[in-house]
């Protein structure tokens, strides 16, 4: 988060809400004050994000979530200047943050409600690694990433690595950088070293994921050269794919489909129940191999005081009338 403010809110828009009980951290939250609502004039105070966020849930305590939101929600009301709602996005449906929320402003009969929900690949499975890909893949498609391998490690000496210590670290961001700047993310310019802000962010990101222990990182070479690249953050008991790269050359291998057979062995981790892709709804490599979904949905609930919350209930019925509570 603090690397993320640093590089993508210099102007410190956003506020930083720390809830305590004494000198216990409850949770953390980046806010913002927003005059607009996706596309519409709707002035709402909601939870700070940025592009490479790919998930926006605050940061609370386990089993602390309904404290939190009772005090969030408070805050907010008395806080709400000109907002008429708050608005949370990149939330996991699944998880006990969202369901705390729904319930906790529910239960005072605030008007809530999921307005928007996608879903994207999600790795949850008791399988082994192989039993897991065969159920996924039919006997076809394996045989021919097989046949991929092969003719791969035909073209020079075809090694695998994968690390979770800071290790040549450095060398590491540099040679994944390099590698998604030289493809067709570097083309249009969304590769991480387009911006010298996304640079820094995943260059920091990195750094003090390893320092917590927290990082996993996978390379596939070709003659000792990074041909495909997956950083994983470890924090069990989940996983999160944060980004991933593969040399185009090798496109018709399919060289980031092969590292992701190797990023299967997560399954094996005892520590690690789930993994999540943190990719795209629908996206065309990953879900030809994670076959669970994750949702990941938007909530709005109600601030201020009775008439605020009397038109923010009509916004919501118009919004989201089958998911509406706290009526």
């Amino acid at each position: 988060m603090l690397p993320a403010l640093r590089e993508h809110d210099p102007a410190s828009r956003s506020q930083l809400l720390v809830c305590r009980a004494g000198d216990l951290l409850i949770g953390i939250v980046p806010l913002v004050s927003s005059m607009r609502y996706y596309r519409y004039p709707l002035p709402n105070l909601q939870n700070w994000t940025h592009d490479n966020a790919f998930c926006g849930g605050p940061l609370v305590r386990t089993g602390q979530e309904d404290r939190f939101w009772a005090a969030l929600l408070d805050w907010a009301d008395k806080h709400a200047g000109r907002a008429l709602f708050l608005h949370l996005s990149h939330l996991a449906e699944d998880g006990p943050l969202c369901a705390a929320l729904l319930t906790s402003a529910s239960s005072q009969g605030r008007p809530v409600a999921i307005v928007h929900r996608e879903e994207r690949a999600f790795l949850r499975s008791d399988l082994s690694p192989d039993d897991y890909l065969a159920a996924s893949m039919s006997g076809k498609k394996r045989k021919e990433l097989r046949r991929q391998h092969r003719r791969l490690a035909e073209e020079g000496e075809l090694t695998f690595e994968r690390k979770i210590d800071d290790r040549g670290l450095s060398r590491w961001t540099e040679d994944f950088l390099t590698l998604e700047k030289a493809g067709w993310k570097g083309k249009n310019g969304s590769a991480l070293a387009c911006d010298p802000a996304t640079e820094s962010l995943f260059r920091s990101t990195l750094e003090g994921a390893s320092n917590a222990g927290k990082l996993e990182r996978l390379t596939m070479l070709m003659n000792g050269c990074p041909i495909a690249m997956l950083a994983n953050f470890l924090s069990p008991p989940g996983a999160f794919s944060y980004k991933t790269a593969y040399d185009e050359r090798y496109a018709r291998f399919s060289p980031g489909v092969l590292l992701q057979r190797e990023n299967l062995k997560v399954l094996g981790n005892p520590e690690i129940r789930w993994s999540d892709s943190c990719a795209s709804a629908n996206h065309p490599m990953i879900d030809r191999i994670w076959r669970e979904k994750r949702s990941m949905v938007r909530v709005s609930a109600a601030i201020g005081g009775k008439a605020r919350q009397a038109l923010c209930r009509q916004i919501l019925r118009r919004e989201a009338p089958t998911e509406m509570e706290g009526n």
